[in-house]
């Protein structure tokens, strides 16, 4: 039976609107983050699609020692707690370590379990005993059927509700390839799918991870052709000066017009009751 993911007013799952997972790669200021924040919250009113709000307090994994990585821990959440006392949005951010999920918990809305992490036992086991709904961003590295071994570790705690994210897969040594069988066999599990169309379009390799990022719209819109639930897109409204990931981040101002594209499509597609 296909489950539905509830977060706070947000259903996710079998809807009549995907829902959409937007914001910055991270937190580069209080300010810029509350002005992204409220420019997508009265995109979402306008064009009324369920929204969540996205930013990393920490970026990690970076390819440099000297690349930017955001607040951290503590201030980081001081800014994810005032965009929702002040905007009245849902949230979601990436934990990394086993002893983050218990603190960030308290915050946020959704945990998100980082792709290159996807494989971290005792990460996921934390995250899932908070009992919040947890999303899990597919390895470049592992195959759509392996992604059932993650749900048993998240299961296994007693939650159950899972989002699974499609990012792309290693191809060669720099790029990556997205395989769209993976939607479909990811849904096999029966918990909601997410395309991430934007970590979809990097190119690793040099001094800083870079990205295609005209490649955005045409892979969104695959996705959501074959079959997702949500999307991901990160987002900047100005890209060229993004601290982090600016090659492969959709500017703001692109939105409107693609996100619109991407309801009718998934519209049309959840009429079609052929499957």
């Amino acid at each position: 039976m296909k489950k539905t993911v509830r977060v706070g007013n947000i259903e996710i799952g079998n809807t009549s609107k995907p829902v959409f997972i937007l914001g910055p790669c991270v937190i580069e200021s209080r300010d810029h983050t509350l002005n992204m924040a409220k420019k997508l919250k009265e995109l979402s009113i306008k064009l009324d699609f369920p929204f969540i709000f996205k930013t990393s307090f920490d970026k990690a994994n970076r390819t440099s020692i000297n690349s930017f990585r955001g607040p951290g821990l503590e201030e980081g959440l001081k800014v994810l707690e005032e965009v929702k006392k002040e905007l009245d949005i849902l949230v979601l951010t990436d934990v990394h370590t086993p002893d983050q999920p218990e603190i960030v918990a308290k915050v946020v809305d959704i945990l998100q379990i980082p792709a290159f992490l996807c494989r971290q036992t005792d990460l996921i086991l934390s995250a899932a005993k908070t009992g919040k709904p947890i999303n899990i961003k597919k390895g470049q590295f592992i195959s759509p059927h392996d992604v059932v071994h993650i749900i048993r570790k998240i299961e296994s705690t007693g939650n159950n509700r899972i989002l699974l994210t499609e990012r792309g897969t290693c191809f060669g040594y720099r790029d990556l390839v997205v395989d769209f069988r993976s939607i479909k066999i990811m849904k096999k599990t029966n918990y909601p799918v997410i395309f991430d169309a934007t970590h979809s379009v990097q190119v690793r390799g040099g001094e800083k991870t870079g990205g295609n990022r005209e490649f955005i719209p045409t892979l969104a819109k695959a996705s959501v052709a074959a079959g997702c639930d949500g999307l991901f897109f990160e987002t900047h409204d100005n890209v060229e000066k993004a601290l982090s990931d600016k090659d492969s981040q959709i500017p703001f101002s692109e939105l409107t017009s693609l996100i619109q594209k991407l309801i009718q499509i998934y519209q049309i597609v959840r009429s079609d009751n052929s499957e």
